[in-house]
């Protein structure tokens, strides 16, 4: 797998993302449960075929980016598939204020282009961006991760754990940045119940306590992908006047604030969601690692 992914990674990015558009369609039309699902998140979101059907195959060009994001020859800059930066200058003055900067990164877009993207551009001037970190449960899937995909310049990762979630408090206030996908479910007990497109989903609280807890600045952030392998766009949109940032909200308030955003967001590109993903579906019950952030903001 990790030879076919190094072959794949000098394909032109163009030529990969038509490949990726078929393959989207492929799965749609072969996968009925996969078809349901997606079909129901997004028409239970308030939005018509017209508006989600280009999701269809961006999902399959998402996959069809992974061999160069992340087995592409070291030394091979990032940045020139990015057509172009908007809200850049928001983004550095808050990182100028060392005061930390939180990445809210849903999976719109292309989110690994995002991260590598971002780590590149600013590590000379701000340090790496700092993400935990689950290790791939698949063999397959972990040879490939080891092989190069987070081995970049600019990025630094840390443990799901107590560890890693005190190195990103730290991190931020130290007056470092990190990323964080914010649209997935948590385990039991680390999370809350919010409003998410309309419908009661289980939210997760890390963000928002490091929001609290930090006094970091929070962007909305995201990586259209633009049409015929063009490029790409990274959007920076802060995030103010909210309950995510408020010390005094409550962890829920500051839950469904993030998700308005988010929702926000998720509008402005509905074409780019993953609209497959389970996301009302319940916590898993497993065993919950304690509220780190908790412990760190006592010290």
């Amino acid at each position: 797998m990790v030879t076919l992914f190094r072959l794949l990674a000098r394909v032109p990015m163009p030529l990969m993302h038509r490949l990726g558009a078929l393959l989207g369609w492929m799965v749609w039309w072969c996968a009925p449960d996969y078809r349901r699902r997606f079909k129901a998140n997004a028409e239970n979101a308030g939005f018509t075929p017209d508006q989600y059907r280009p999701a269809i195959a961006a999902a399959g060009q998402m996959a069809a980016e992974l061999p160069w994001l992340w087995l592409r020859p070291q030394g091979e800059s990032v940045l020139r598939r990015v057509v172009r930066w908007e809200g850049v200058e928001a983004f550095e003055a808050a990182m100028q204020a060392k005061k930390g900067v939180i990445l809210v990164a849903p999976h719109l877009g292309s989110w690994e282009m995002c991260g590598q993207a971002i780590g590149e551009r600013f590590l000379q001037a701000y340090g790496p961006i700092t993400a935990l970190f689950r290790p791939a449960r698949k063999k397959w899937m972990a040879e490939l991760i080891a092989a190069g995909s987070r081995d970049r310049p600019g990025l630094q990762t840390l443990p799901t754990n107590n560890t890693g979630v005190r190195g990103l408090i730290r991190t931020l206030r130290s007056g470092g940045y990190t990323g964080i996908l914010p649209d997935q479910v948590p385990p039991a007990r680390q999370g809350v119940w919010a409003p998410f497109l309309g419908r009661p989903a289980y939210t997760m609280t890390l963000l928002p306590r490091l929001a609290q807890q930090t006094g970091a600045a929070c962007f909305l952030s995201v990586c259209e992908r633009l049409p015929r392998g063009a490029g790409y766009v990274i959007r920076f949109e802060p995030i103010v006047g909210t309950a995510l940032t408020d010390p005094k909200a409550s962890i829920e308030d500051a839950a469904a604030a993030m998700n308005d955003a988010i929702g926000c967001l998720i509008h402005s590109l509905p074409g780019q969601y993953v609209w497959d993903y389970a996301r009302y579906k319940e916590p898993r019950g497993e065993t919950v690692v304690a509220a780190a952030a908790n412990g760190e903001q006592a010290q």
